[in-house]
């Protein structure tokens, strides 16, 4: 790993390969909540095989929160490299000719996306810590559909989440073809259908999780 992360070069390869491992865990977890929409006991029994088998928690759990940190943290110090290459900007520079503007500010709606993950972490994650391992209640398969239903409850949840899954489709409408690009997938005959499938996937991904909270939002009692 140190070898990899020690170039400019190896740092974008480990920077694409841990978000093309976190564009397939955002289609997963997508069409996990998204069975909450359609049948509750069906979510309820997903839930809990996702919240008790011991292979998922306890491999694949550590493998995504390292994927996570690795992916931002890596994001940071790209970002910090490059400036630092470019100490002075170039009087005659125009960005918006030459790039876009997510592309020139993944900094900006990276920050947004850790800071909505946080929430989401809090939210979520830290809920199952407490339940599962601090208060160390029994298994309950009856509570995820509920506990998921009550957090939509409140209007500035569900507005702070529509607005960080907005970001996240941008930030992901870059990234898809940047990641490919990265590990050296361009070539006439693909480089448009990545970049298609990149857009509908940035499009696709953000759409379903606004679906999934403002069903809950909405749907409230």
């Amino acid at each position: 790993m140190a070898g990899l992360t020690s170039s400019t070069i190896g740092r974008k390869y480990a920077m694409a390969l841990s978000a093309m491992f976190l564009l397939l865990f955002l289609i997963m977890h997508l069409s996990v909540n998204l069975i909450s929409v359609f049948s509750p006991s069906a979510f309820n029994s997903a839930s809990e095989f996702m919240g008790y088998n011991p292979l998922i928690q306890f491999l694949m759990q550590p493998i995504l929160g390292f994927a996570v940190i690795f992916h931002f943290v890596m994001g940071f110090v790209l970002e910090l490299k490059n400036r630092s290459a470019r100490p002075v900007k170039y009087a005659m520079n125009n960005g918006s000719a030459n790039s876009t503007w997510m592309s020139r500010n993944m900094i900006i709606s990276g920050l947004v996306v850790l800071a909505f993950l946080g929430l989401h972490m809090y939210d979520f994650w830290w809920h199952e810590i407490n339940f599962k391992y601090v208060e160390a209640n029994a298994p309950d398969n009856e509570r995820f559909w509920h506990e998921l239903h009550a957090k939509f409850a409140d209007a500035w949840r569900v507005i702070f989440y529509i607005i960080a899954f907005v970001l996240l489709g941008l930030h992901l409408a870059h990234g898809f073809q940047s990641s490919f690009q990265s590990v050296g997938a361009r070539h006439p005959k693909y480089t448009p259908v990545i970049k298609a499938l990149g857009t509908w996937y940035s499009i696709l991904i953000p759409a379903g999780f606004i679906i999934i909270a403002l069903y809950h939002f909405l749907t409230q009692s």
